[in-house]
C-alpha cells in the first residue's frame, strides 16, 4: 500500500509533532512515522483513523494533535472530480437520497438516475444507467445503491470502461480507488449505515489512482475488454 507523506512541521505546528497530508491514516502510515521517530502526528480537520491506527498509535505512544492552518498557509478547497452519476434500486433508494443530499450540499454536480422511490423496481435497469454515464464520459464517477451493492456491481461491469467496485468500509474504498482506478463505487443499502456511507464516499472522491505498477495491471483489463468485446453471442 503506498504511503501518504509525511510534511516537517512548521512554526505553527506543535512541537516535534509532523503534519499528515491525507484523507485516511492508516497502521501503516502509523508505523512509518514511529520508525522516523515521530511523537506525534498532527492531523487535518476531518481526517479519519481507522481501528487498526489508533491500536498502534497507542501501542507505539504517539500523541495524535489537531492541526491548523496558518494565516499563510490555504485550506484546501473541496475537490470537485465532475459530474457524479448515482442511483439506484429500491433497496438503496432511501441511501442514496442521502448521498444525494450530501454531495449537493458539498458543491458537486449529481446527476440522479434514480429510481424515484421505494417502489419495487429491477436493480439492472439503474445500475445499467449509471454505468452507461461513465463509460461515455458524460460523468467522471459513479455510485449505484443497493440491497447488497454486488448485483448492481455486475452489472456495471458488462460496460467497457467500468470498474466497478463493492465496497463496505474504508479501506476497500482506497484500495479500490489507488490499485484499480475503479470509477463506480457500489454500495449495499442495507448492510451500511448513513454515517459510514458518507464517510466511504467522501474518501472515494478524494483518493487518486496510485499508477505505477497499478497502471500496468489495469491496462491489462482494458485490453481484455477489446480482445473479448463483441464476442459474446
Amino acid at each position: 500500500m503506498a504511503r501518504l507523506p509525511l510534511q516537517a512541521p512548521s512554526e505553527e505546528t506543535p512541537s516535534g509533532a509532523w503534519t499528515f497530508q491525507g484523507r485516511l491514516l492508516t497502521e501503516a502510515e502509523v508505523r512509518a512515522a514511529a520508525e522516523r521517530g515521530v511523537r506525534e502526528i498532527a492531523i487535518p480537520p476531518g481526517t479519519l483513523i481507522t481501528p487498526l491506527a489508533k491500536d498502534a498509535l497507542k501501542e507505539l505512544g504517539i500523541s495524535i494533535v489537531p492541526h491548523r492552518p496558518t494565516q499563510d498557509e490555504p485550506t484546501p478547497s473541496k475537490p470537485n472530480p465532475g459530474a457524479i452519476a448515482l442511483g439506484s434500486d429500491h433497496a438503496g433508494f432511501a441511501l442514496k437520497e442521502t448521498i444525494k443530499k450530501a454531495l449537493l450540499e458539498d458543491g458537486h454536480t449529481v446527476r440522479d438516475l434514480g429510481t424515484s422511490s421505494p417502489e419495487p423496481v429491477d436493480y439492472p435497469d439503474f445500475a445499467l444507467k449509471v454505468a452507461q454515464a461513465v463509460s461515455s464520459g458524460a460523468c467522471a464517477t459513479g455510485i449505484i445503491v443497493d440491497g447488497t451493492g454486488f448485483a448492481s456491481a455486475v452489472v456495471a461491469n458488462k460496460l467497457p470502461g467500468i470498474r466497478a467496485a463493492v465496497c463496505w468500509d474504508l479501506l476497500t474504498v482506497r484500495l479500490a480507488r489507488e490499485h484499480m482506478d475503479a470509477n463506480v463505487l457500489a454500495i449495499g443499502g442495507k448492510l451500511i449505515g448513513p454515517t459510514l456511507a458518507l464517510e466511504m464516499v467522501k474518501l472515494w472522491l478524494e483518493t487518486p489512482f496510485a499508477g505505477g505498477r497499478h497502471a500496468r495491471r489495469v491496462s491489462k483489463i482494458s485490453e481484455l475488454e477489446k480482445q473479448y468485446l463483441g464476442k459474446v453471442s
